[in-house]
């Protein structure tokens, strides 16, 4: 086994200590079931200075950077068959993947979810991209890793006369393939406050209009990065589930992104879930997977195992070590702000212990809390399907 998956694993069973048999119960159910990424990135590669040769400004370094990261990396042969180690190591079968910048600029959004669409087109063995909630498990049992399509915004844009023709970008990425789209990304847009604002205002009125039309489009209400307001609003606003797709609990930790409980509870009467992600300075606690399972089992316990998920919101990266370092000026997307840094401090081992590679060793704490097989697989997969299947049911699609 490749070193690097080898030492996450090792660091996570040091935490876990499961018994020989919670063990090998939980490696078989793992390997049995239908897992998916609720919200991720698949393997990712390697970016060296020669990959960006000839990028003379910001722009044309981010497209270089993201190119050879997402997509050109499998062009050396070495990082290919590591991605199909790491797929293999993971037993994820399905993944909603990031494919759109953070934003709402409709021709900012379109580059990173043209690349994940070629990822699929030019590597037709491997991945399929699926965009109807019952083409997933022939994917799967066809022997191919299921790829969905969510973007970090709503596109939109903002010349407001008429309306109608900025909402309808939402419509041109429902058929690009689009089926999950972040209602904002920390800051405050024209839908309303991220989780990064200090006022926390709400949804604007443009953003009902706007979870109208990604209801009828069938695209699922995203509220992962909404503030509280916002969030729960758009829960009450939705006539079809809603999800903050890769999150955490407020209760357990003071992270910004994290939702409070009156937003989860929210959530779960739509029929949606709340996604968990596995990023220890989100989680705080121990840091590790065990505060990571802290979370599902506050969801499940408080809330219902119908309303959970497992969305890392991490990936797995393949070849030798690298770095963001353009040689010229770079000023931060107004999207991204976040807060200042809170005290928690990440360590190395607590990130081993959540490598994407680990997922079968969620599914062995799930196993050591007392989950039953048939909970393990709706938090796997069941209840993202559910969700899936709710809000693209009243969409025509062709027969035989």
């Amino acid at each position: 086994m490749n070193p690097k998956i080898e030492r996450c694993r090792q660091a996570a069973l040091a935490v876990l200590k499961p018994t020989k048999q919670q063990l090998e119960h939980g490696l078989e159910l793992h390997r049995n079931s239908l897992v998916c990424e609720a919200y991720g990135f698949a393997p990712r590669g390697s970016v060296q200075p020669e990959h960006l040769k000839g990028a003379y400004d910001i722009h044309s370094y981010s497209n270089a950077f993201e190119q050879q990261l997402n997509l050109n990396y499998l062009r050396d042969p070495a990082q290919h068959d590591e991605s199909l180690e790491a797929w293999q190591a993971s037993g994820v079968n399905c993944v909603f993947l990031n494919a759109g910048v953070e934003g709402n600029v409709p021709a900012e959004l379109i580059k990173r979810l043209a690349r994940y669409t070629m990822l699929c087109d030019q590597y037709p063995g491997t991945y399929q991209r699926v965009v109807w909630p019952e083409q997933i498990e022939p994917a799967v049992k066809a022997g191919k890793i299921a790829i969905g399509f969510t973007t970090c915004g709503v596109p939109y844009t903002h010349e407001f006369a008429p309306i109608e023709e900025s909402l309808y970008c939402i419509t041109v990425f429902f058929q690009l393939g689009v089926r999950m789209m972040h209602l904002t990304y920390n800051r405050r847009n024209l839908i309303g406050d991220g989780c990064a604002e200090i006022a926390d205002a709400g949804l604007s009125g443009f953003g009902r209009q706007v979870i109208a039309k990604l209801n009828e489009e069938g695209i699922i209400v995203d509220v992962a990065h909404c503030g509280q307001r916002t969030a729960f609003e758009a829960a009450e606003a939705s006539t079809k589930p809603v999800i903050a797709s890769h999150t955490a609990v407020g209760r357990l930790t003071d992270h910004f992104r994290a939702k409070k409980d009156e937003v989860i509870r929210a959530i779960a009467r739509t029929g949606g879930y709340v996604g968990i992600c596995a990023i220890p300075h989100f989680l705080h606690g121990d840091g590790t997977v065990k505060t990571f399972l802290d979370h599902i089992d506050y969801v499940a316990e408080n809330f219902g195992v119908d309303h959970v998920a497992i969305a890392t919101d991490d990936a797995y990266f393949c070849g030798p070590p690298f770095r963001w370092n353009p040689s010229f000026p770079v000023h931060d997307r107004f999207e991204r702000y976040w807060p200042l840094p809170n005290s928690f401090t990440e360590t190395q081992e607590m990130c081993d212990t959540l490598a994407w590679t680990n997922w079968p060793l969620f599914t062995v704490g799930l196993v050591q809390r007392g989950y039953s097989d048939d909970e393990i697989r709706k938090i796997h997969f069941g209840n993202f399907r559910r969700v899936f299947e709710a809000c693209t049911a009243h969409i025509p699609r062709g027969g035989k």
